[in-house]
């Protein structure tokens, strides 16, 4: 098998998706006071930065299994948008509004791509 220089993908993905465990947890830590929810935009906004540096870095791989890549990934992002649907109902019958809920409903968007980029990454990669 020959070796491509492919982009940090995982590496990424993983970063991006610590940045958003420490922004829910650190939101969970507030409630149910009142939650200043500058530390969490911030994380928020590194991990997004992340998410979109990924899929960049991702789209100028040439010689890639994209045909791969697609097929694997709708069915995960399927998958994670169920997941991710009810997580967000969960908030939702929970109560909880507001900043710590629009900071709680991206950071969930970004998870639900995130982690079907990286499950199509890594089934793709592998591809002759």
């Amino acid at each position: 098998m020959s070796e491509r220089t492919l982009p940090p993908v995982t590496q990424l993905a993983m970063t991006s998706l610590a940045l958003i465990l420490i922004g829910g947890i650190y939101l969970a830590s507030h409630l149910p006071q009142q939650v200043p929810l500058t530390p969490a935009w911030i994380l928020l906004g590194a991990s997004t930065l992340l998410l979109a540096v990924n899929l960049i870095a991702l789209s100028r791989v040439k010689d890639f299994a994209w045909r791969k890549f697609f097929a694997v990934g709708k069915w995960a992002l399927l998958a994670y948008a169920i997941t991710a649907g009810l997580i967000e109902f969960a908030f939702l019958r929970d109560g909880m509004s507001g900043g710590p809920l629009v900071v709680l409903t991206l950071s969930i968007i970004v998870y639900a791509i995130h982690v079907p980029v990286l499950i199509a990454f890594t089934v793709a990669q592998y591809e002759q």
